[in-house]
C-alpha cells in the first residue's frame, strides 16, 4: 500500500454508556470470526496507557466486578483515504497487564457474550416464513437483520433457551448459513456469497505468500482491506499455484492488526463455489 495512504487502527473501550477511543497509543489486535454459530473473539493490547486509565479499566473489567454496566471493546481499521470499518465488537471477558517498563493492558473479548445469559422463548404458528423467524431472532439478539436466503416455510418452530443459541436453531431449521457479524444477523444460502461482495485477490491486490489448499477450499493471507467480509466472494488468481485459482466463499476470517508493526492482515479460509 502506498505511503501516502497510511493505515488507521482505532480501539474503543466502553464502560456503561461512555466509550473512550484510543488511536495514538501502540495498539495490537488479533482475533477470529466465522460464518457459523461460533462466537467471534478478539484480543486487544494497549501499551502505555496512563496509570489512572489502566487501573480504571482493570477494575471495571474484572470478573469480580458484578455491576451490570456494559463492558465492551470495538475495533475499527482502514486507510486514511477511504475511512474505517468495524472489524470487531464484543463483550470484555478478561483483562490483564504486563510487567514494566512498557506496561501493556490486554483485553480479551467475545462477540455477543452477554446474550449467553439472556433467556428467550419463541413459538410460531404451525407454519411460518423463515424470514419472519429470522426477524424475531435478530430482535432477541438486539441486532439488525440481513436476510439473503431463499425464503421458505418452516413448520412448528419453537425455541426456549439462551438467545445466542437461537442462531444454531435457525440455521438447522432453515438449512441455511446463519451467523452474527458486527451488529447484523446474516442469513444466506450456504452455497451463495453475499450479494455485491466480491474481491479479486492476486499479488497486485495484496496477496501475501502462496494460497494453501485445504479440505474445504483454500486458506490465504492478504493485506487488510475494509471491503472483505464473512460470506463474501473471493476470486483468487495465482501464477505460482494455479491449482488454487477460482471462486470461493469466505467462511472464516482471522485478523492481525497493529499501528506500529508490520501486521495489518486478513487470513481467510474459504470454500470452493
Amino acid at each position: 500500500m502506498a505511503e501516502y495512504d497510511p493505515r488507521v487502527l482505532r480501539v474503543g473501550v466502553q464502560v456503561g454508556d461512555l466509550v473512550n477511543w484510543y488511536q495514538d497509543l501502540t495498539l495490537t489486535v488479533s482475533g477470529s470470526k466465522s460464518s457459523n454459530d461460533n462466537q467471534a473473539d478478539c484480543t486487544v493490547k494497549l501499551t502505555n496507557l496512563s496509570k489512572e486509565v489502566r487501573d480504571y479499566l482493570l477494575k471495571e473489567t474484572s470478573p469480580f466486578n458484578k455491576n451490570a454496566t456494559k463492558k465492551r471493546v470495538v475495533v475499527q481499521a482502514g486507510r486514511e483515504s477511504i475511512g474505517v470499518v468495524r472489524v470487531f465488537e464484543g463483550d470484555i471477558t478478561k483483562s490483564a497487564i504486563s510487567q514494566p517498563p512498557d506496561i501493556e493492558l490486554t483485553l480479551t473479548a467475545k462477540a455477543n457474550n452477554a446474550m449467553k445469559g439472556k433467556m428467550v422463548t419463541q413459538v410460531f404458528a404451525e407454519q411460518a416464513k423463515l424470514s419472519e423467524i429470522a426477524k424475531k431472532v435478530a430482535e432477541d439478539l438486539e441486532l439488525s437483520l440481513d436476510f439473503q436466503a431463499a425464503d421458505k416455510n418452516i413448520r412448528s418452530y419453537s425455541y426456549t433457551g439462551p438467545a445466542l443459541k437461537q442462531v444454531t436453531k435457525l440455521a438447522e431449521m432453515g438449512n441455511v448459513n446463519a451467523y452474527i457479524d458486527g451488529d447484523f444477523l446474516i442469513v444466506k444460502d450456504s452455497d451463495k456469497p453475499l450479494m455485491g461482495k466480491r474481491k479479486i485477490l492476486n499479488v497486485e491486490s495484496g496477496m501475501v505468500g502462496i494460497p494453501e489448499l485445504t479440505e474445504k477450499g483454500v486458506k490465504v493471507k492478504f493485506l487488510f482491506d475494509p471491503d472483505t467480509t464473512l460470506g463474501s466472494e473471493l476470486k483468487i488468481e495465482s501464477d505460482l499455484n494455479p491449482a488454487v485459482a477460482g471462486d470461493y466463499i469466505i467462511y472464516k476470517l482471522d485478523f492481525s492488526l497493529s499501528n506500529h508493526s508490520t501486521d495489518f492482515y486478513w487470513t481467510a479460509e474459504a470454500k470452493r463455489k
